[in-house]
C-alpha cells in the first residue's frame, strides 16, 4: 500500500460521479461529501500483494498515523483513497477491506480520535490547505509482514465469521406412538441411534477436517469412476465413463423428481459481477468462501450456487398471488466454493460440483411451510432412489421454533427417525428454518447432502415481489433446497455406504439402476461366442460380453470386483436347455429364461432413468484408465 500523509489547516471533499466500481454501500459508509479543519489527511492506494497479509497492512498503516497524529497534536484523521499513488493497484474488493479495516482500528484504538472516510469508487473534488512544515508532508510504502494469512483467508464472509461465532442449544426430538421426547442432547439415549451421536458430536466439535483419506477415494479410484486432476486446482476431477455415467443417471433422476413436482428449470451463468450491489450483499450473509477473477479490470467471481441467477430472474418476474408457489430449479454443472486445503477430501468436500438448485417463492408463513413438507417428502424419495440412509438435523431460531412447534414436530415425524435440533437465540443468516439429511461416513464425519431452508432476508434484498389479491407489492418468502445435495457427494456418500458394507464382510453393491454394468454375460469357453452373441442383442440393457482370452474364473472374480449385479455363464447346458446361468450380488445361482430375467429388471428400473452403457460392450476392448 502507498499512502501519502499531508498535516492540512482545512480539507474538504463532495462526490462528483461514479467509476466502473461504484458501490452504493460506500456512501452508506462514508458519505457524498464532508469537511474538517486542522487534520491528518491520508491518502492511500491498495496494491497488488496487500491481499497477502491484509491484516498487517493495515496495522502498519493505522500505527503509523496513531504515531504522526500524537507528534502533530491533532485528533482529526481523514481516510481518502486515491489510486494515483500507483500503478500496481489491487481489486476494488482488497482496497474497500483494507480501508474499512483501517477506518475500524484507527477508531477503536483511540477513542479521542474524530475519523472521516471518503468513499472508495467514486469521482471526488477536494480541497486541502496544507500547512506547510517539516512533518506535514510524509510519503510511505507499506508491505504485508512474512506469516501470511490462511489460504482464502481473504475471501471470508460475515457469515463464515458468524458461523464460526455462533453458541447454539442442542436437543433431540424423536417420534413416540404416544409422545415424542424432546430434550437436551447429550441426555438422549444413543443406544439405538448411533450415528445419530456421531452427527452430535460432530457438529458439537466444530472441526471439518479428517487426519486420514475417507475409504472412498480408494474405491473411486479403484472403480475407474473418479480421479484426481493434477493439472488443476485441488479439489477439482476428472470423470471416468463410468463415473459419468453414474452422475448422469443420478442428475436425471433428482431433475425428474423436481420436474414432476413442478419445478421450472432454467440456466443462469456461471460468473457474476463482484460489486454487484445486491450480491456483493448478499455475499456477506453465505458461509461459502469463492474463487474471484479478473476480466477487463473488473472482478467477477465464481458461483457456489445457483441462488444469484435465479434471485435476478425472479426480481424480473412478474407474479401474483395466483402464481405462488412458484418453484424456479437448476442443475448447476459447475459451483465453485474455494473450500480451505485442510478441508478437501475427495467427493466429500471439493471445490467445483454439481448441484441441484430448487427456490420457490411462497406468499406466506403457512404457504412455505407447506412447500417445505413437501420439499421434504421429495428429499425423502430421493434418498431412497440411492439406497442411502440418513440422520437428521433441523436448524432454528427459537422465535421460529417456538412459534411453529406443531410443524417442528410434522418434519420429524415425517422423516421417521429422531433428529438433532439446533437453536439460536438470533438469526444469523438469511434463513430461520433448516434442515439436513446427513450422512455418516466410515470415518465417523458427517456430510449434508439434502437440504430446504426458510429464507426471510433475500426478496427484500433483492426486490422480489407479487401482488396480492388487493393489488399490493409484497415481499414473498422463499424456500431454498437441493433434495438430494450435490451429486457427487452422492457418489460420495453411495461409496462410503458400500466400505461400511464390506468391513462388516457383505457385498458391495450400487442400486441396479446406478451400476455402470448391469449385466455381464460370460462363456465356458470360445465355443460358445455366438451363443453369447445372441443373448447380448436379446437384453436391452447395460450388458457386456467379457471376451477376453482369460479363464472363466477369473472373469468371474473380476465381474464381482466391479459389482456387477448379474453375471451370465453359458455353456454346453445352457445353450441346449436355452436357460441362462445366472449368478446375483447376494450369492445366488439361478437357472432363469430370458424372459424371467428381463420382468425380474424391469420391476427394479421402474421409475428410474436409464443411459446405455459408455464402453465398448466387448471388454477386451476397453482402455484401462487408471493403472
Amino acid at each position: 500500500m502507498r499512502i501519502l500523509l499531508i498535516h492540512a489547516n482545512s480539507f474538504s471533499f463532495h462526490v462528483t460521479g461514479e467509476t466502473s466500481v461504484a458501490l452504493p454501500a460506500e456512501l452508506d459508509k462514508a458519505g457524498s461529501e464532508g469537511n474538517v479543519d486542522e487534520a491528518l489527511v491520508a491518502f492511500m492506494a491498495a496494491e497488488k500483494g496487500d491481499d497477502k497479509n491484509i491484516a498487517s497492512v493495515a496495522d502498519q498503516v493505522v500505527q503509523e498515523i496513531l504515531r504522526l497524529t500524537s507528534q502533530l497534536g491533532t485528533q482529526n484523521v481523514v481516510v481518502y483513497p486515491y489510486a494515483h499513488l500507483s500503478s500496481l493497484l489491487s481489486s476494488p474488493r482488497v482496497a474497500v477491506k483494507l480501508l474499512d479495516e483501517i477506518y475500524s482500528c484507527l477508531k477503536s484504538k483511540n477513542e479521542l480520535l474524530v475519523v472521516m472516510r471518503a468513499p472508495f469508487g467514486y469521482y471526488k473534488a477536494f480541497e486541502i490547505s496544507c500547512k506547510g512544515h517539516p512533518l506535514s508532508e510524509l510519503a510511505k510504502t507499506i508491505t504485508p509482514t512474512t506469516g501470511a494469512e490462511k489460504e482464502g483467508a481473504e475471501e471470508e464472509s460475515e457469515a463464515i465469521k458468524a458461523e464460526k461465532s455462533l453458541e447454539s442449544e442442542w436437543v433431540i426430538m424423536a417420534p413416540g406412538e404416544k409422545s415424542a421426547y424432546y430434550g437436551p442432547a447429550e441426555d438422549f439415549p444413543f443406544k439405538k441411534r448411533p450415528n445419530l451421536k456421531k452427527l452430535f458430536k460432530y457438529e458439537e466439535s466444530g472441526t471439518r477436517t479428517s487426519d486420514q483419506p475417507p475409504p472412498h477415494i480408494e474405491l473411486m479410484r479403484r472403480m475407474e469412476l473418479v480421479d484426481y486432476e493434477p493439472g488443476s486446482d485441488p479439489g477439482n476431477f476428472r470423470w471416468y465413463p463410468k463415473g459419468q455415467l453414474i452422475k448422469r443417471l443420478a442428475e436425471t433422476y433428482v431433475s425428474n423428481l423436481i420436474t414432476q413436482y413442478g419445478g421450472m428449470q432454467v440456466e443462469t451463468p456461471i460468473m457474476y459481477d463482484y460489486q454487484h450491489p445486491k450480491l456483493h450483499s448478499y455475499l456477506q450473509r453465505f458461509p461459502a468462501r469463492q474463487y474471484v477473477l479478473l476480466s477487463d479490470e473488473k472482478e467477477y467471481f465464481l458461483r457456489f450456487a445457483a441462488c444469484f441467477g435465479q434471485y435476478l430472474i425472479q426480481h424480473d418476474m412478474q407474479i401474483s398471488h395466483n402464481h405462488l408457489p412458484s418453484k424456479l430449479y437448476e442443475l448447476t454443472h459447475y459451483s465453485f466454493r474455494r473450500e480451505q486445503s485442510g478441508e478437501l477430501a475427495g467427493l466429500k468436500r471439493l471445490r467445483t460440483f454439481t448441484m441441484p438448485d430448487l427456490h420457490t417463492l411462497a406468499k406466506d408463513v403457512e404457504q412455505a411451510k407447506e412447500e417445505f413438507v413437501r420439499q421434504v417428502d421429495l428429499a425423502i424419495q430421493c434418498m431412497e432412489g440411492f439406497g442411502l440412509d440418513f440422520e437428521v438435523a433441523i436448524r432454528l431460531v427459537k422465535d421460529f421454533a417456538d412459534g411453529n412447534k406443531a410443524f417442528v414436530e410434522d418434519l420429524v415425524s415425517r422423516c421417521g427417525r429422531p433428529a438433532l435440533i439446533e437453536l439460536w437465540e438470533e438469526r444469523f443468516f438469511y434463513f430461520v428454518a433448516k434442515l439436513e439429511f446427513n450422512f455418516i461416513d466410515a470415518l465417523d464425519k458427517a456430510a449434508c447432502l439434502s437440504t430446504v431452508q426458510i429464507d426471510v432476508e433475500n426478496p427484500q434484498r433483492f426486490d422480489i415481489t407479487y401482488v396480492d389479491d388487493k393489488g399490493n407489492k409484497q415481499y414473498p418468502l422463499l424456500l431454498h433446497a437441493s433434495i438430494s445435495g450435490s451429486i457427487d457427494r452422492v457418489l460420495y456418500a453411495m461409496l462410503e455406504a458400500q466400505a461400511l458394507r464390506m468391513k462388516k464382510g457383505k457385498k458391495a453393491q450400487f442400486p441396479f439402476w446406478l451400476a455402470p454394468v448391469q449385466l455381464r454375460i460370460i462363456p465356458v469357453s470360445e465355443k460358445f461366442d455366438q451363443n453369447c452373441k445372441d443373448v447380448f442383442t436379446k437384453i436391452p440393457y447395460r450388458i457386456d460380453y467379457d471376451d477376453r482370452d482369460i479363464s472363466m474364473g477369473r472373469k468371474i472374480r473380476e465381474a464381482e470386483k466391479e459389482w456387477v449385479p448379474y453375471i451370465l455363464v453359458l455353456g454346453a447346458k445352457e445353450a441346449a436347455d436355452g436357460h441362462l446361468s445366472v449368478r446375483t450380488r447376494d450369492g445366488a445361482q439361478r437357472k432363469m429364461a430370458i424372459s424371467e430375467l428381463l420382468a425380474e429388471i424391469e420391476s427394479r428400473m421402474t421409475g428410474k432413468p436409464f443411459l446405455d452403457l459408455p464402453l465398448p460392450k466387448y471388454v477386451s476392448r476397453r482402455p484401462i484408465f487408471i493403472g
